[in-house]
């Protein structure tokens, strides 16, 4: 059962300034998006199983990206955590979360589940992201 990371959003509006911001600190050799955390999660090995990142924005789980590989970078002088994330944003069934600090772990069993449809991830590049949430809050999506 692949383990996950919940990390809030801090000062993020909506999924396109969450891109917008990503690929400002994409990793130009590997092309995969780049998160900077304090701490190391100890249970690494379990969060490239398969694992992916959840991110809560404006109090909503909204989106997820499959984490890809941790590194060490420095920042200021400050030994840093870099969480090496896929560049895709993969939706999520809205679902309310209390605020929290740094990061924490989100077993598979406690996950919302992925907006598809017909079988397939459903991300439509032309809906509006604001368009896309209203749907999927109203279980449209």
């Amino acid at each position: 059962m692949a383990l996950n990371l919940i990390k809030l959003a801090v000062g993020i509006d909506d999924l396109e300034h969450l891109d917008k911001r990503q690929k400002q600190w994409r990793d130009k050799k590997t092309g995969r998006y780049r998160h900077w955390t304090r701490m190391t999660p100890k249970r690494d090995k379990e969060l490239l199983d398969g694992g992916s990142l959840y991110w809560v924005i404006k109090g909503m789980i909204l989106v997820r990206q499959p984490i890809l590989g941790f590194s060490e970078d420095e920042e200021d002088g400050k030994a840093m955590c870099v969480i090496e994330l896929a560049p895709v944003q993969i939706l999520v069934q809205p679902r309310a979360q209390r605020a929290f600090q740094g990061w924490r772990y989100l077993k598979a069993d406690a996950v919302p589940t992925d907006i598809k449809r017909g079988g397939k991830l459903f991300i439509d590049p032309t809906m509006p992201q604001k368009m896309k949430l209203e749907l999927a809050k109203l279980g449209l999506l």
